[in-house]
């Protein structure tokens, strides 16, 4: 058993198998030259039915029988109008996963002579940022409260103190982007703060 244990604390845990939760994939598109790289962001079409005008990162569901990767880059191919192999995927970045049952897979990519299309069922506008902006501006950062509340069928009786037990209570952190006329915030700025925290410590 403690050989089981050994190989289990060496393996990459992933959290993919989670029950009850959406999974999402993203990819976080870099365009430009060595010099002047940006990251590419979308403003989401007014049409679509969950959060429209919203700033986001190409992305979608991943769907049955994809990887994480794969579900990345073919939300960034239907969403941009690029073709495969435009896209050179580099890696994954941090996994986030959200108060929300939502864990997302977030993969960096470069996006190679990228000329502004997209799909107009889909996103509004594009935009890039660059990086130079964001390593050298750090992001607002405000905090929600988020507070454990148990059903009315809960099993208090199988825990110390029952109904009067004290939960928990936890801070989730909202970044905020001020670049030019535009606001990035939410996952996306959380994705984006992430990707520029991991490249300041290398």
């Amino acid at each position: 058993m403690f050989d089981k244990i050994i190989k289990l604390s060496k393996k990459n845990i992933d959290v993919s198998h989670t029950k009850n939760c959406l999974k999402f994939a993203v990819l976080i598109p870099i365009i430009g030259e060595e010099k002047d790289l940006s990251l590419l962001y979308e403003i989401r079409s007014e049409n679509l039915v969950n959060q429209p005008n919203e700033i986001c990162f190409p992305g979608g569901r991943i769907e049955p029988g994809e990887t994480n990767e794969e579900a990345a880059k073919r939300e960034t191919i239907e969403e941009l109008l690029i073709k495969p192999e435009k896209i050179e995927m580099l890696g994954p970045s941090n996994i986030l996963v959200t108060p929300f049952n939502t864990i997302i897979y977030p993969y960096i990519g470069v996006i190679k002579g990228y000329n502004g299309t997209f799909n107009k069922d889909e996103v509004k506008e594009v935009f890039a940022v660059p990086i130079s902006f964001l390593l050298s501006n750090e992001p607002l950062c405000h905090y929600i409260d988020v507070n454990l509340r148990p059903k009315e069928d809960f099993p208090y009786d199988l825990i110390q103190n029952g109904k009067d037990y004290k939960w928990g209570k936890g801070k989730y952190p909202v970044y905020f982007y001020l670049y030019e006329d535009k606001i990035i915030w939410g996952i996306t700025a959380r994705i984006t703060y992430d990707f520029i925290k991991n490249l300041k410590e290398i």
